[in-house]
């Protein structure tokens, strides 16, 4: 595995920095295990509470964003209990009653108000969201983050996480991608992220642990085969190791035409996220 963190290396300064910001890649590009060991890394430091959730089972809600806020709200719980933290360090329980359409702002800020370090929110699969709820959640967002030199308690700093860059939900939500409205729930995002392909060279770290741990080496032909195949994509490049070195046995040193073979095995399988990667 590649450290993670080191591949978005903005992340952190804007996150001391209590900015909002995306992080967008395509599907299977290692965006949730960076996630998650960014708000690892930066719990373990005692001065923030960082909690990465997923977003994704709000998707059923659609527009109906009262479902989604309570949706949201359950997964938030269910992450930070699932984190071992101290009670201090949880959400209040139950959540606070508020109006639909408020009851996401109010919950943040009450947890935030209880919580003796600065919360920091990851939320993974926010494409999850959609129409209304989306809008909802958005807008309660700004309105939390606006508030904050007032002294309203709310979030130090918010990661939203998916598939999509700033202008694509904008698009989602009905706006206007190429106009500024100093009204728009995405004024708050300071910047777009974008997690990059691993490097020829992160591939060879990559598959030199490989070789560590097993004795099986991928040739220096092999791995630039790979990086020209698959430019880094991450999930890939890993299809690529596991066809040879498990579908295929492969037990010797691998060679650029056992990459071309592997190449052509996971084509004509029409391996699952192919499609995916394709469509996306």
């Amino acid at each position: 595995m590649i450290p993670p963190t080191p591949r978005l290396p903005e992340a952190r300064t804007l996150i001391d920095t209590d900015r909002y910001f995306v992080v967008h890649a395509p599907r299977q590009t290692g965006k949730t295990t960076g996630l998650r060991t960014l708000a690892s890394e930066l719990t373990a430091e005692r001065d923030i509470a960082a909690l990465a959730f997923s977003c994704e089972r709000a998707k059923v809600a659609g527009d109906d964003y009262a479902a989604a806020e309570s949706i949201l709200l359950q997964s938030i719980r269910e992450a930070a209990e699932r984190s071992g933290w101290p009670k201090k360090l949880l959400p209040p329980d139950p959540w606070p009653q508020a109006t639909p359409g408020t009851r996401f702002g109010t919950g943040l800020s009450a947890w935030c108000r209880r919580s003796p370090r600065r919360i920091v929110l990851l939320f993974d699969e926010i494409d999850a969201l959609q129409g209304n709820s989306l809008v909802s959640f958005l807008c309660q967002l700004r309105d939390g983050h606006n508030a904050r030199p007032d002294g309203h308690p709310f979030p130090a700093s918010v990661i939203l996480c998916g598939l999509r860059d700033v202008r694509d939900y904008k698009t989602a939500v009905g706006a206007d991608p190429g106009r500024c409205n100093p009204t728009s729930p995405f004024n708050i995002v300071t910047k777009s992220l974008r997690l990059g392909d691993f490097t020829a060279g992160q591939i060879g770290e990559l598959y030199g642990q490989h070789t560590e741990a097993t004795g099986q080496e991928f040739t220096k032909d092999a791995v630039e085969r790979v990086f020209e195949l698959t430019q880094g994509q991450p999930w890939l490049v890993n299809a690529v190791a596991h066809e040879i070195t498990f579908e295929m046995g492969v037990t010797g040193a691998v060679t650029a035409g056992q990459v071309d073979e592997a190449k052509e095995r996971l084509i004509r399988a029409r391996a699952v996220h192919l499609d995916s990667l394709a469509a996306r």
